[in-house]
């Protein structure tokens, strides 16, 4: 019989076919407990409310040695007639999240702005809407140690590539069955991180990690199978790392207690932004930092002294303008740089010099200088680099 013209699609049912992971049950049981505040406040006739950390440099305290660490500040969300919606968007949110997790899905920040579709009033307009309701969400349990990957809500991104002696242990979503994943066996090519690696575990002998910003240095490296040499694992972030790539670097340090060697362009940008974010995170993301920052990287490259002693003068470009008050910004306004007087004193001779240099300019002296002459003249004292 034919389906009647106005009647809805019916959702399927999400089953789990493995147990929840600890992790899991913290992340379930932490929504549920949070719907029975809320259910509670209205059964007696008060105002509900949602206390959320505050997300600002102001809520931050610098950690010299841990990076940002949240401080107490939080923002009160009561229901009244003003944030009806809001608190019924972070509430319907929520309860996503909950059948996300106990049927072992997952929503991409676009999808999730989608399923709102279909909330009646209390549907979003635009996705930067839904977007700012999920980061309160975060927040809200980055206090009990979960992240919105946790959440199940992931960004449409793609991680950072990886090569070298690691073997990265997965699980089959159907099974739950660990796999196995050797990332020296992908030939010419590299295991890319996957949006969600908090369930990872490893096994490894290296003596150390490299970070590489370019793709088309980590491409070299990994050509030549410099990692076998080394004895390392190597991970090309393509610029500005993603979270699940700096999850994954957090947690493989961690794990296997391993020095974490950051290789940069040497201009503002790269310095300011790409690696002192991936080392002490943000202020303005204060509650992300115990998830994302990797506190135990150390800056190898390229430095405005290496323009000097690589005699690269003749492959930098000008500073621009922008370049040139990123600088200053760090110097008179950042905790981090503030915090470390080799910092200060590399970012003021970049300055003086009026040049960056990327990784790239290291190929004036031939396309392998970088493998055969800069990386081992640097590696062989560590404690020279950069904090």
């Amino acid at each position: 019989m034919a389906a009647k013209k106005n009647s809805k699609p019916q959702k399927p049912k999400a089953e789990r076919k493995k147990p929840m992971t600890e992790l899991d049950k913290l992340t379930v049981k932490g929504i549920v407990e949070c719907a029975q505040n809320v259910y509670g406040k209205i059964s007696k006739l008060d105002k509900p409310e949602l206390k959320f950390p505050e997300r600002s440099l102001r809520n931050a305290n610098y950690d010299k040695k841990g990076g940002f660490k949240m401080g107490r500040g939080r923002i009160e969300r009561t229901l009244t007639v003003n944030t009806v919606k809001t608190f019924a968007q972070t509430l319907k949110l929520m309860s996503l999240s909950k059948e996300m997790v106990e049927g072992d899905d997952f929503a991409t920040k676009r999808e999730a702005y989608y399923v709102s579709k279909n909330w009646g009033e209390a549907k979003f307009t635009e996705q930067p809407e839904s977007d700012t309701v999920m980061d309160d969400i975060e927040a809200l349990f980055s206090l009990e140690g979960v992240t919105r990957e946790q959440l199940r809500f992931r960004p449409e991104e793609h991680g950072g590539n990886v090569a070298g002696d690691l073997v990265v242990i997965d699980r089959d979503r159907e099974t739950g069955a660990e796999e196995r994943i050797d990332c020296t066996r992908f030939g010419s090519g590299s295991y890319s991180i996957p949006a969600s690696v908090e369930h990872f575990k490893f096994e490894t002998k290296a003596k150390f990690v490299l970070v590489i910003e370019t793709g088309g240095m980590f491409a070299r490296l990994h050509e030549h199978k410099w990692w076998r040499s080394e004895n390392c694992i190597i991970i090309g972030t393509g610029g500005v790392p993603t979270r699940a790539t700096r999850r994954f670097i957090r947690k493989l340090a961690d794990d296997k207690k391993l020095p974490v060697y950051c290789f940069n362009d040497c201009d503002p940008y790269g310095i300011s932004n790409i690696y002192r974010t991936l080392k002490v995170g943000s202020g303005n993301a204060v509650h992300l930092n115990q998830f994302f920052c990797v506190p135990q990287a150390r800056y190898l490259g390229v430095t405005p002294q290496d323009i000097l002693e690589f005699e690269l003068e003749d492959a930098t470009h000008p500073l621009k303008d922008v370049d040139v008050k990123r600088a200053k910004d760090a110097l008179k306004n950042d905790p981090f740089f503030k915090a470390h007087k080799e910092w200060q004193k590399a970012i003021e001779q970049m300055l003086k010099m009026g040049v960056r240099a990327e990784q790239q300019a290291l190929a004036k002296w031939g396309l392998n200088f970088v493998i055969d002459e800069y990386l081992p003249r640097k590696l062989k004292d560590p404690s020279k680099f950069l904090p």
